[in-house]
């Protein structure tokens, strides 16, 4: 976990550099589509016939581009998904598609020019640092050197962040929809996730009866016959026997229903927060579990719940599906989202597509938040929710 998370500080620095030379690369890129398509497009003003052809494969091709820019700003550089907004739909019009490569052109260029001016203050600090070693610089003179390389090296810094800076405001506003299309688009998800909560509830009533019939009310009919068989049986020493089964019965019976009264509803959340009632769950757990809660404030009722079922759906599959030996559970904020991390050394193959899965993905979405899995076939499998909380 050490090296994990040493690794990930090393990456959260350095995804800002490189994701303006990625930039800069997909910029040149960019520059060899346009110049094409605008050829095409001038050879085949000449030939009608061939336009339509010339002009579907533009957009076709600008669509590609565009996507492949979304994954490198979400990867790459920070601050995309900064005040809780998410990457623009991919529904965008042809000609903001185009418009946007265009104007990446130039933090493409800028970010080509820093890492210029940087490679040649490598070779420039090189030779001064060949000539120190010589003896053919004075102390003064060496220091006068190391101060000014360092204020530059500092420019160029402040140089790159300015131009990711600027090439995420690009994004935002070139491919962000405008307002009626914003407000199409939100209602539709509106209405989607409304149906899909519906079906989530309805999923679970049904899990619920069926918990309860298979389980709980079996026990109970079990129950009623042994009473009867204790009543009935003339054998003081037997009836006892079976009063005392059908005593032990009735507690596996009430923890069975407190089992599906917490399934349904948490109601620990009442008097505990999140942090404690998941130290409860791993209490309980069929393999180890490690908890680390890092909340400032305690969020939303309904934004834990949510949350409670995520850690336990992913504990319950880690432990009946994944073979694993042990799960933490990170849970923090950040940039205006409640985090929680649920990470297991099983052997993977988790699908989002699976029904306990996709019905937390509904409870997620419900509450404008996102739930992702990693799980490649070996392990690990990783569950990231986050929610918005501001």
């Amino acid at each position: 976990m050490a090296g994990e998370r040493r690794t990930r500080r090393w990456w959260a620095r350095l995804r800002l550099p490189v994701g303006v030379a990625a930039g800069s690369v997909t910029a040149a890129v960019e520059l060899g589509f346009l110049t094409a398509a605008a050829v095409a497009l001038a050879v085949s003003a000449l030939a009608p016939a061939a336009s339509r052809r010339v002009t579907d494969l533009t957009r076709r091709y600008a669509g590609q581009l565009v996507a492949l820019e979304r994954r490198r700003l979400a990867g790459l550089l920070p601050g995309l998904h900064a005040a809780g907004e998410p990457l623009p739909p991919r529904e965008v019009a042809t000609r903001r598609q185009v418009a946007y490569l265009a104007a990446r052109l130039l933090p493409g260029t800028l970010g080509l020019l820093a890492y210029a001016v940087l490679g040649i203050g490598l070779v420039l600090a090189g030779i001064v640092l060949r000539a120190a070693v010589r003896g053919e610089l004075s102390l003064l003179d060496a220091l006068s050197q190391v101060a000014v390389g360092a204020v530059l090296l500092l420019l160029n810094i402040q140089a790159l962040a300015s131009i990711a800076a600027l090439d995420v405001r690009l994004a935002r506003r070139l491919l962000r929809p405008d307002s009626r299309a914003e407000l199409t688009r939100r209602v539709q998800e509106l209405t989607t996730s409304r149906a899909e909560v519906i079906a989530a509830v309805d999923a679970e009533r049904q899990r619920i009866e069926r918990d309860l019939h298979d389980g709980l009310q079996q026990r109970l009919v079990a129950l009623g016959m042994l009473l009867g068989r204790a009543r009935r049986s003339r054998d003081s020493d037997r009836a006892q026997a079976l009063v005392a089964q059908a005593h032990e019965d009735v507690q596996r019976a009430v923890e069975e229903l407190r089992e599906v009264a917490w399934r349904v509803y948490p109601s620990a959340l009442d008097g505990s927060d999140l942090g404690e009632v998941l130290a409860m769950v791993a209490r309980r757990a069929e393999v180890p579990v490690r908890i680390r809660c890092d909340l400032p404030q305690r969020p939303e009722r309904q934004i834990e719940t949510v949350l409670y079922f995520v850690a336990c759906e992913a504990l319950t599959n880690a432990a009946k599906h994944a073979a694993a030996t042990l799960v933490t559970v990170e849970i923090g904020v950040r940039e205006g989202w409640v985090r929680m991390r649920v990470h297991d050394d099983g052997v993977g193959g988790a699908d989002l597509s699976g029904r306990g899965l996709s019905g937390l993905a509904r409870r997620v979405a419900a509450l404008d938040g996102r739930l992702g899995v990693t799980s490649p076939a070996g392990g690990p499998t990783t569950v990231l929710a986050e929610l918005p909380c501001g």
